[in-house]
């Protein structure tokens, strides 16, 4: 059964607990760049690290949390994150324990940093 948008907006809130702004800097880091699965179209980005940058303009666009300003672009890409997050953070605990792991530095990528929660 897919969410409403309501408990996708609530769920996006809620796991993605960093700010933009530090998004953005760990986005910078090469180490961020080399974990998950590349996007396969020749630019040798991830999936995740995209990912990253479009949370990041959700984030701007919205600082205020607003649930009627997100746009269909922004509720779709908002339910992968959610799917991704809760599915990474129920199957690898690894990534609370070690930061030098792919899961910590790919849900990173994803806007969710396991060391804050």
């Amino acid at each position: 059964m897919v969410k409403d948008n309501e408990t996708v907006i609530k769920e996006f809130n809620e796991l993605i607990n960093m700010t933009s702004f530090e998004l953005e800097e760990w986005l910078k880091e090469e180490q961020s760049e080399n974990s998950g699965w590349d996007k396969g179209d020749g630019s040798r980005e991830t999936v995740g690290h995209e990912s990253g940058r479009k949370i990041i303009q959700i984030l701007d666009k919205n600082p205020d949390k607003d649930p009627d300003q997100y746009d269909e672009d922004d509720l779709q890409h908002m339910r992968k994150v959610v799917s991704y997050c809760k599915r990474h953070l129920a199957q690898e605990e690894k990534a609370k324990q070690n930061t030098d792991s792919k899961s910590y530095k790919s849900l990173k990528n994803w806007g969710h940093d396991p060391l804050k929660t």
